[in-house]
């Protein structure tokens, strides 16, 4: 092979290079994919949305705790943990009387949905790993721009259960309740994934 064919051979590759980088230029968007995640919105109906929730809420909150580490200035800690799995949402309500763990919000009764579910967590020290399960009781309030968390409590034990777990406190701003939060605003901004798949609880 001579040096003017090796040449023309590099102008039809660079051509064809250029032809097909174009032709990408154009139209950006035509992947399966992207067309599938353009159409998904996040589901009205609050059992869907929270079906939705559970089976994501684990690794939303595992990436909650690995940024709040990261931004630790003290990298020596001595305990952390990973969140396993949550287990399938209730949704018979406890009734909203007056009292401690009444949500303040300006929103009316009918606006509030109660969920409650457990979640599991696998923490590490430097001599032994133990299981929590944490108890959540989560209201969620009905906007103009869809589901948004209020107030969340939670009570935390060992798993499997042995002594009772402690009392209710107020973990809307945890990491559980931020993760809620984040997984909300991605749902809304249309980039989770609308397949159930394979979701297997062990709670």
């Amino acid at each position: 092979m001579n040096y003017e064919e090796t040449g023309e051979k590099v102008k039809r590759w660079n051509f064809f290079f250029l032809l097909f980088s174009f032709y990408f230029c154009l139209f950006p968007v035509t992947s399966a994919v992207a067309e599938k995640r353009e159409r998904f919105s996040c589901p009205a109906d609050v059992e869907t949305l929270t079906t939705l929730m559970l089976r994501d809420l684990p690794s939303y909150a595992n990436r909650v705790t690995q940024r709040a580490r990261l931004r630790s200035r003290d990298r020596s800690l001595d305990v952390y943990g990973y969140f396993i799995v949550a287990g399938q949402a209730e949704f018979s309500p406890l009734t909203l009387g007056p009292g401690e763990y009444n949500p303040t919000t300006s929103q009316g009764e009918d606006n509030i949905q109660q969920v409650f579910f457990t979640t599991l967590q696998r923490r590490y020290s430097t001599t032994k790993a133990i299981q929590i399960q944490d108890y959540h009781w989560l209201f969620l309030t009905k906007t103009a721009s869809g589901w948004r968390l209020a107030m969340m409590f939670s009570m935390t034990g060992p798993y499997p259960a042995g002594r009772p777990p402690t009392a209710p406190r107020d973990s809307s701003y945890g990491v559980i309740g931020q993760a809620i939060e984040i997984w909300l605003r991605d749902c809304y901004g249309g980039v989770v994934r609308s397949d159930m798949g394979d979701r297997t609880s062990v709670l």
